[in-house]
């Protein structure tokens, strides 16, 4: 694990030094030539269609988890406590801790943003599942920071580990807001973001990021299979 970890961008042929937490989106679309893709839901149809049916004890599960969170969000919520109540469970019941799955924490960077007068400290811990799968999760020391916040890095991550023949696919989230990401290395390299679910709204939307995490265990465990 690394506290900070330091990325070489080229700018019109001069290599510069940059933290890997100061990047934008944008640095990461010019760095890789990425081009975001909008309005296109074919792109991205795996977070939308042919989602694996829950069964009623899953369900079950989701709904308790979503409870003790909103239980717990109340009072000030310690570090991990965030990830041991909803992404471990999540990453469980999805099936990422089972062959031919093996997760890695691959990065951990510390991420301060400043807000006017302000100043919100952060820190994203990326996690390798496969070479195609990514899930970067958001601990927040302060109100105010965003899933955005952690998109560029996520995308970097994934951009620079890329699997030429088939789509990545990776997971933003502050445990409490998720959103998807796809990305396709093939010329031209594009992306799309699926909506923004949220643990906040009166329906358990956790229901459909579990079933988005199990289509992706299913796309994996395939490609496994076909080596």
């Amino acid at each position: 694990m690394q506290g900070r970890d330091n990325l070489f961008i080229r700018h019109n042929a001069v290599v510069q030094l940059q933290p890997a937490h100061g990047l934008t989106r944008s640095e990461v679309e010019d760095q890789f030539g990425l081009r975001e893709v909008l309005a296109e839901p074919d792109f991205f149809s795996e977070w939308q269609l042919s989602q694996p049916e829950l069964i009623a004890s899953q369900r079950e599960a989701l709904d308790r988890i979503r409870s003790e969170f909103l239980y717990l969000s109340k009072y000030r919520m310690l570090e991990d406590l965030v990830k041991m109540v909803v992404i471990s469970p999540l990453l469980s019941m999805a099936g990422f801790y089972r062959p031919p799955i093996r997760p890695v924490l691959e990065k951990r960077v510390d991420v301060a943003l400043q807000d006017s007068d302000r100043t919100v400290w952060g820190r994203i811990d990326i996690l390798g599942l496969q070479q195609d799968l990514w899930v970067s999760v958001i601990e927040s020391k302060q109100a105010g920071f965003s899933l955005k916040d952690a998109i560029a890095q996520t995308l970097f991550y994934m951009s620079a580990n890329p699997n030429p023949e088939q789509p990545t696919f990776g997971l933003v989230t502050n445990g409490s807001h998720f959103r998807f990401i796809k990305l396709v290395s093939a010329k031209p390299k594009q992306y799309a973001l699926s909506t923004e679910l949220s643990i906040h709204r009166e329906t358990n939307e956790l229901y459909l990021v579990l079933a988005v995490l199990q289509r992706f265990v299913q796309l994996a465990t395939a490609r496994s299979e076909s080596h």
